[in-house]
């Protein structure tokens, strides 16, 4: 625990190295946005083949996450960020010296499965970090997230125009060797606190589950919602996922402890994290088309994509910059407290980009407030969670808290997606798009889903989340599952 740690550890450097990993980590995933359209023709394939080139970034994040978690408890959180960092530089190399869709797709992958450095980092900063940093640092942390996606878009975009698309990965493979080397050379070695045995059993079980979950989520609008496959993969799915939780109640060194995800703080924050996932992504997928839509139609705002991600980008940085007061709150209130403000702060944004959404000005605002709010409670959720389970299960919860946000994700692209997509006008050279009243009821949706993460985190039991909040705050050693002399050992 914090308070073991030799003088060896560099508190600041361990939290600037891990947020940086972050951030980097969450630039991943908008670095193909601004080819998206461009694929096709790039790897000499077809349109559909080409959006494979998201989704299994998409999907290889979901299945590593909770897997990357586990491993971080058993074998060393350390030694996993590592293992991470190289999968980052191999995917990235194999899509910079790609020339067809199948090896961009898998190098695509490795890079999502590189994703579980962000629910790692946090988890790490319970072994490595005093109380009085934990709490501050942890909520940098999760707002890296948020950063990554700000920076992402605007550079990706960019380099997309005014230069070889390669770039984009070659770039990318510099930031991970770099993460990688402050890794090894400024991270200490976390202690290994739990004990028993990997579950390869579960971990093959939860991703075909979330494989079927997420593909049919996110493939329906092409496949048909009614379709067989999207069917299939959605029945599949629960019927994956209910063996798989039968599985793990029953196995003696689960990948997930379902008794513990079960308890009051614990559930309560998971669902709020689905919830807030969900509201957080609808702005990235209606936002952006406002302001790139033209200005013939009367509510686009006829900007390019740079000029889109840079209208974008200051909300990232805002949630950097309310980080630091969200931790405040949750040490002054409690991280119940700074959960329920932030979702509520969330629905704010969404109805004043309702009131706003004719002005880039007026997004600029919506989408400042919006992700102030996601960043109050990006910090929350990890606390809730760290405070809740014993410190032998710190990287498996917070990372299956990460997936929990994933999956809030992927059903939020599937709702706006159709929501878009069934409230069209053709006035415009007959071809179909949104309609002003689509992006107001997707935006409107979001805000109803904010209020109720909002409603939710007040759930949480107040006592629990009090003793949650102690436990972050000093440390508690759980010193039945930890062998001190060992850590100390480690650490030296």
């Amino acid at each position: 625990m914090a308070h073991n740690q030799g003088p060896a550890v560099r508190t600041n450097a361990v939290v600037a190295v891990l947020a940086f990993a972050g951030v980097v980590a969450a630039v991943m995933q908008t670095l193909v946005v601004p080819l998206i359209g461009e694929l096709p023709e790039l790897l000499d394939t077809t349109r559909s083949n080409a959006t494979w080139v998201v989704t299994a970034t998409l999907l290889a994040a979901a299945v590593a996450t909770p897997i990357s978690g586990r491993l971080g408890d058993l074998y060393g959180k350390r030694r996993i960020m590592l293992a991470c960092s190289a999968l980052l530089v191999v995917g990235s190399l194999v899509c910079a010296l790609s020339t067809s869709v199948v090896p961009m797709i898998t190098g695509r992958a490795l890079q999502g499965l590189a994703m579980g450095l962000i629910p790692l980092g946090i988890s790490a900063m319970r072994d490595l970090l005093p109380p009085e940093k934990l709490g501050t640092s942890i909520a940098l942390m999760s707002a890296s997230m948020g950063i990554g996606g700000a920076l992402g878009l605007p550079i990706a975009a960019a380099v997309a125009e005014y230069s070889n698309w390669r770039t984009l990965f070659w770039g990318s493979t510099v930031l991970a060797v770099a993460i990688a080397a402050l890794i090894y050379f400024l991270i200490p070695a976390t202690p290994v606190t739990a004990r028993g045995t990997f579950d390869p059993v579960g971990a093959i079980g939860l991703g075909i589950g979330l494989i079927c979950l997420l593909l049919g989520v996110s493939k329906g609008a092409d496949w048909g919602w009614t379709s067989g496959t999207t069917l299939g993969l959605l029945v599949g799915a629960v019927v994956v996922l209910l063996a798989w939780g039968w599985f793990e109640l029953r196995t003696r060194d689960p990948l997930v402890d379902l008794r513990v995800t079960a308890r009051p703080v614990v559930l309560l924050t998971n669902l709020s994290s689905v919830v807030i996932g969900f509201a957080m992504y609808a702005q990235s997928l209606i936002v952006p088309q406002l302001l790139q839509l033209p200005t013939e139609t009367g509510y686009g705002l006829g900007q390019d994509m740079l000029q889109m991600g840079l209208w974008m980008a200051p909300g990232g940085f805002m949630m950097m910059l309310l980080s630091p007061v969200g931790a405040r709150i949750s040490h002054a209130r409690g991280p119940k407290t700074t959960l329920a403000l932030g979702a509520a702060v969330v629905a704010v944004g969404y109805l004043a980009a309702v009131g706003l959404m004719g002005s880039t000005w007026g997004l600029l605002v919506a989408v400042c407030i919006t992700n102030g709010g996601v960043g109050f409670a990006y910090g929350a959720m990890p606390a809730l969670i760290m405070g809740s389970v014993p410190i032998s299960e710190t990287g498996s919860a917070t990372s299956f808290n990460t997936l929990m946000r994933s999956i809030g994700t992927s059903a939020s692209a599937a709702v706006v997606g159709v929501v878009l997509a069934h409230m069209t006008t053709t006035d415009f050279g007959g071809v179909p798009l949104p309609s002003e009243s689509g992006f107001q009821v997707g935006l409107l949706i979001g805000a109803a889903v904010a209020a109720v993460a909002a409603l939710l985190a007040l759930l949480i039991p107040t006592r629990a989340a009090r003793e949650a909040e102690e436990r972050i705050e000093h440390t508690i050693d759980e010193v039945d599952e930890v062998d001190a002399e060992a850590a100390v050992a480690i650490r030296r």
